[in-house]
C-alpha cells in the first residue's frame, strides 16, 4: 500500500478558499449529474481568470511572521490599491496551504472585497510553508506558564506584527474561517488582541468525541478519522492513503478489526491514529480539546455559522453558540444555519445540494447579507446591525426565519412521533399497555449497512460525493432486513420544526454492546413532483448514532445485559424544517453505518481499537413500541399560530 498525493474539497471548504487552493474542486454544491470535464474546464478558467483580474487590484506581501518563540509562520498579505482611508483586516488561517489563497477576493470573499478590506492568510505552525511542528488540534496552553504556546498565541502574535506591517490600517482586525479554521477562529477569541474586534467560527468543531469530525456519541467514524488523519500527518502538506479497492466499503471490511490499521499499513507513524486508538473512550486527552469549557464570557462579537447537511461538523458551531449564549450579557453573539454542506455557504449559490433545490441563492444571501455587513458593523462603523439573535432556513419552505433564540422554545411545543405496528408512525401514543410489542432485525457485523450507495469512493478524490451524502436518497436501503423503517400516513397539514430533536429508543439486543443509528427522513409523495427523480425522494432531515456502552457515561464504557430493555436517549440535533401536506414522516433505525462508522463487535471489549476478528458476532436487536416502553422521536413542532 503505498501513499499518494491529492488535493480535497474539504480543504478548499475549511477557509471557504473555493478553486484557490491548489486545483481544489469547486466550493458550490451541484445537483446529479455533475458537471462534464470540459465544462468544469471551462468554468475553471473562467474562475481562474476573473481571480487575476481582482488580484491585479492588491498588492500582495509574502513574509515569514516570527512568533514569541522564534518559529517564523508563512504569511500572504493583500492590500488593495488607491484606497480612501484606513481599512480593517481580515485574517483567516488554515492548516490547508495559503499558495493560491488570494483568488477567494474574487469567490467566497467577493463581498468582503467589495467592501474594502486588506486580508491576510497564514498556514499555521508546522504546515505547508510554516516552521514548527503540527500538532493536530493543539490544546489551550497553560496559562500558568509563561513559555507555553497555543493557537491563541500564535494569532496574538500575528496581529501585533499586521497592525506594524500593513500599510493604512485602522487598528481593527476581523478573523473567520471554516471547520479546522474555524476552531483557529474560536482559539483565537479566547485571548484575543485587543485589535481582534469581530469573529465568524463557521463549521468549528467544539468536541471530538461527542458529536464532530471524529466520534459522535462515542461510535468512531471510521473512513473519516483514518483518512483525515493519514492526509494531514503523512508530511507537511496533504498526501491522501492510496486505497487497492475501487469501493472502500470492501477495503474496510478486509481490514477485519481496527488493530490490523498499524499492523498492516501505518505502523505507528499517523500520532492521530495512534491517539484514536490510546484514548477509546471520553478521557482526559478529548476533554481537553473540547472548547466549550473555556467559552465562559463572549470577549468578542460573534457571529456562529452553520449547515443543517453538514457531514462533518454541525455539533460544533451550534454548541459553541449556546455555551457563549449562556454568558452574552451584551448580546453580540449571533447564529447562522442554511441549507448546506460543509462549507456550501462559501459556494457560488448554494441554490442546490444534491437533488435538492431550495429555491434561492442562499449562499449568496447570506454572504451579501449577512456576513459582508456584520463585519462592515464591526470593523468599519458602517450601516446599523439588524440581524436577530438566530437566523435560520426553513427547508421544505425555502425561505430564511428570524428568531429571538434558539432553539426557539417560546414559539415550539414539544410533539412525539410514536413507532407502531405494521410500521407506521403515529403522533399518537400507543394504547394498548402490552410491553412485548417490537419490530426486531439481525444486525451482522459480517454485512454491514452501508452509509451511502456502493460504490464508496474514497474521501479525498476526484469523484467522491463525500460533500453531499447526507443528501442522498435512502430508499438505496431499501429490501435489508436489518434496516427498520416507520412512516405516518401522508400529512394532513404542514409539521414545521423549529430546534432541538430528539429520539428516545426503547431497545434490547442479545450481544453485550450495540450502535443505535437513528435517522428522521421527509418522504415524499410518489407522484407530482416538478423533478420526476424526487417522486418518492427519501431525504434525511437529522440523524446520528449512540454506542450502547456510552448510554450511561462518556468516560466509562459498560457493557450491555443481554436481552435487557433499555432506553436510549440520542441527540438528532437542530433542524427548521418544514414537512409538507401531503409528505410522510419517517423514522428509521439501523445498527450499522459502515465504514462512516467502525464496526461494533456486539461483543463488549474494553477497547474496540484492540478487539480481535473472533470478537464480531450478529446479534439480533428489537425495538420495541408499546406501553410505557414505546419508541419514539420527540419534535419542536412550532405552534399552529406560528406557522
Amino acid at each position: 500500500m503505498t501513499l499518494a498525493s491529492s488535493r480535497s474539497r474539504r480543504f478548499a471548504v475549511a477557509i471557504a478558499l473555493s478553486s484557490a487552493l491548489s486545483g481544489a474542486r469547486h466550493l458550490e454544491a451541484q445537483s446529479s449529474p455533475p458537471p462534464s470535464p470540459s465544462a468544469a474546464s471551462s468554468a475553471a478558467a473562467v474562475a481562474a481568470q476573473r481571480a487575476e483580474s481582482v488580484l491585479a487590484q492588491y498588492d500582495k506581501m509574502e513574509v515569514q511572521v516570527p512568533m514569541r518563540d522564534g518559529v517564523k509562520l508563512h504569511t500572504l498579505v493583500y492590500v488593495p490599491r488607491g484606497a480612501s482611508g484606513p481599512l480593517p483586516i481580515i485574517f483567516a488561517r488554515t492548516p490547508y496551504g495559503i499558495a493560491g489563497a488570494g483568488r477567494v477576493l474574487a469567490s467566497s470573499y467577493a463581498e468582503l472585497a467589495a467592501d474594502g478590506y486588506a486580508f491576510a492568510f497564514q498556514d499555521i505552525r508546522g504546515r505547508f510553508a510554516s516552521e514548527g511542528k503540527f500538532v493536530m488540534l493543539r490544546p489551550k496552553r497553560d496559562p500558568r506558564d509563561a513559555k507555553a504556546l497555543d493557537e491563541a498565541t500564535d494569532t496574538y502574535d500575528t496581529i501585533e506584527w499586521l497592525l506594524k506591517a500593513v500599510p493604512n490600517n485602522n487598528g481593527r482586525v476581523g478573523m473567520l474561517g471554516v471547520s479546522y479554521p474555524g476552531w483557529l477562529t474560536v482559539m483565537a477569541m479566547l485571548d484575543p488582541h485587543p485589535a481582534l474586534k469581530a469573529v465568524s467560527p463557521q463549521a468549528s468543531p467544539a468536541d471530538m468525541f461527542i458529536g464532530d469530525d471524529f466520534h459522535h456519541n462515542g461510535a468512531f467514524r471510521l473512513s473519516y478519522g483514518f483518512e483525515y488523519a493519514t492526509m494531514m500527518e503523512t508530511n507537511k502538506e496533504t498526501t491522501a492513503f492510496a486505497f487497492d479497492e475501487p469501493d472502500t466499503y470492501d477495503w474496510y471490511l478486509k481490514l477485519g478489526s481496527l488493530a490490523h490499521v498499524n499492523e498492516r499499513y501505518l505502523h505507528g507513524t499517523i500520532p492521530s491514529w495512534n491517539d484514536f486508538a490510546a484514548h477509546s473512550s471520553y478521557d482526559a486527552f478529548w476533554k481537553r480539546q473540547g472548547v466549550t469549557q473555556y467559552l465562559d464570557r463572549v470577549r468578542v462579537p460573534t457571529l456562529n455559522v452553520a449547515g443543517f447537511w453538514d457531514q462533518e461538523d454541525f455539533y460544533g458551531p451550534v454548541t459553541i453558540y449556546e455555551a457563549l449564549e449562556r454568558h452574552d450579557t451584551r448580546r453580540i453573539n449571533y447564529l447562522v444555519v442554511g441549507p448546506w454542506n460543509h462549507g456550501g455557504w462559501g459556494g457560488a449559490s448554494g441554490r442546490t445540494l444534491g437533488e435538492i433545490d431550495f429555491g434561492s441563492a442562499t449562499s449568496t444571501e447570506y454572504r451579501r447579507d449577512i456576513l459582508a455587513p456584520w463585519f462592515a458593523y464591526w470593523l468599519k462603523d458602517k450601516g446599523t446591525l439588524k440581524l436577530p439573535e438566530a437566523t435560520t432556513f426553513e427547508s421544505g419552505s425555502n425561505h430564511w426565519v428570524a428568531y429571538d433564540r434558539w432553539p426557539p422554545t417560546n414559539v415550539t411545543t414539544r410533539r412525539r412521533l410514536y413507532t407502531r405496528a405494521d410500521h407506521m408512525l403515529s403522533f399518537e401514543r400507543p394504547t394498548d399497555i402490552a410491553a412485548q410489542g417490537f419490530d426486531s432485525y439481525v444486525s451482522d457485523p459480517a454485512s454491514p449497512v452501508p452509509y451511502r450507495p456502493r460504490p464508496i469512493h474514497p474521501t479525498y478524490t476526484a469523484g467522491s460525493t463525500w460533500s453531499r451524502w447526507l443528501m442522498d436518497d435512502q430508499r438505496f436501503l431499501d429490501g435489508r432486513g436489518d434496516v427498520l423503517t416507520w412512516k405516518t400516513e401522508p400529512l394532513t397539514e404542514d409539521v414545521v420544526i423549529a430546534g432541538q430533536l430528539d429520539a428516545h429508543l426503547f431497545a434490547s439486543t442479545t450481544g453485550s454492546d450495540a450502535d443505535w443509528v437513528v435517522k428522521v427522513l421527509d418522504v415524499y409523495p410518489d407522484q407530482g413532483q416538478a423533478t420526476p427523480s424526487l417522486n418518492g425522494f427519501e431525504l434525511m432531515v437529522s440523524n446520528d448514532v449512540m454506542r450502547a456502552r456510552f448510554r450511561n457515561s462518556l468516560a466509562k464504557p459498560e457493557p450491555v445485559v443481554p436481552n435487557r430493555v433499555s432506553e436510549y436517549v440520542i441527540d438528532l440535533h437542530t433542524q427548521s424544517y418544514r414537512f409538507k401536506k401531503g409528505h410522510r414522516i419517517a423514522v428509521q433505525v439501523q445498527s450499522s453505518w459502515f465504514p462512516l462508522i467502525d464496526r461494533n463487535p456486539q461483543r463488549f471489549v474494553p477497547n474496540i481499537f484492540e478487539a480481535r476478528d473472533s470478537d464480531f458476532q450478529a446479534a439480533t436487536q428489537r425495538i420495541y413500541r408499546a406501553g410505557s416502553q414505546a419508541t419514539y422521536v420527540e419534535l419542536p413542532a412550532l405552534r399552529r399560530a406560528e406557522h
